[in-house]
């Protein structure tokens, strides 16, 4: 295992966030990004541009913003979506009942690695494949 921690997609919306109720997880978000070790896939880096650019959101930004961010994100390492993390992704999803995408996640960060997953949307403190899950907003 590394010493790598994986982020979720929340984390990198959080990030970006203007919601004046959500200035701590703003912060948190941040200084998690700030930190030299973290990891992302490429499936949290396609679902940060869906989702923060996309119309109906409260505060979109601009494509060039989005792009640039996540140049900015490309120094952490990435985990590339690949039929091993497919096959990987399906087995989690039948072992612990995640939905397919969280098992995507799952599967990328055991993939580089990862001892933390880093997410708002999963069960804290559960162990999956040797990844422990951790809200960094509880």
């Amino acid at each position: 295992m590394s010493d790598l921690h994986f982020l979720d997609t929340n984390i990198l919306l959080y990030s970006i966030s203007r919601d004046p109720n959500e200035t701590r997880k703003r912060e948190q978000a941040i200084a998690l990004l700030g930190e030299d070790d973290g990891a992302l896939s490429v499936q949290v880096l396609q679902e940060f541009y869906v989702q923060a650019t996309r119309p109906s959101r409260p505060d979109p930004i601009p494509h060039p913003i989005a792009a640039a961010l996540i140049h900015t994100w490309l120094r952490f390492a990435v985990q590339a979506v690949t039929t091993s993390i497919l096959a990987h992704a399906l087995d989690i999803k039948a072992k612990h009942g995640f939905s397919y995408w969280d098992s995507a996640i799952i599967a990328a960060a055991r993939a580089l690695g990862c001892q933390q997953l880093y997410s708002e949307d999963m069960a804290h403190g559960r162990a999956v494949e040797d990844v422990v899950i951790l809200n960094p907003f509880r």
